[in-house]
């Protein structure tokens, strides 16, 4: 039975378990302060919560949300936690990036996004996704197309008899 600290942090991650919509694992292992501290701000601009937790508090908070089984093996070693609401891919994004950049580190372990699974192998593919608003922008994009070309046919129709109408009133003149 864990403690009432324990019990509270346990509670704090429950709560962000069951109000994300993606977990990603990272194992920190290696990284010096400056690093930790440059990828936690990395991460806050992207509008991730990004924080570390005992693997045995993790596991327990997982268990009591539920739907998190594939993760519990991955949960060795010393690892941090990517919490995010909405932008699924943004921590993905920016760990790819900050690794590319800091020799490999963090290692990137897992990730749940909407109950699927991703492997260490997957970062790449979870970083070229796309956003929900570049998604949204792409398929209005392919909606106002066959209406921006109704608009410039009727336009040009409009523009060519209202020639055709002048012509043969200027004509109509001499």
């Amino acid at each position: 039975m864990p403690t009432a600290e324990k019990r509270a942090i346990l509670d704090e991650i429950s709560e962000t378990l069951q109000n994300s919509g993606a977990l990603y694992v990272t194992k920190y292992q290696g990284m010096s302060v400056a690093q930790a501290n440059k990828l936690r701000g990395a991460f806050r601009k992207g509008n991730v919560h990004y924080k570390v937790y005992k693997n045995q508090l993790m596991k327990m908070a997982m268990q009591e949300v539920g739907g998190y089984e594939k993760m519990l093996p991955i949960l060795t070693d010393q690892n941090a936690f990517a919490f995010v609401e909405e932008e699924l891919s943004a921590p993905a994004k920016v760990l790819k990036d900050f690794i590319k950049e800091n020799n490999d580190k963090p290692e990137f372990k897992a990730a749940l996004i909407d109950g699927d699974f991703y492997g260490p192998d997957q970062l790449e593919a979870l970083a070229a996704m796309k956003s929900k608003d570049e998604i949204i922008g792409d398929i209005l994009g392919l909606l106002m197309a066959p209406i921006t070309n109704v608009v410039g046919g009727l336009q040009a129709q409009g523009s060519n008899l209202v020639g055709a109408v002048k012509t043969i009133a200027e004509k109509g003149e001499n």
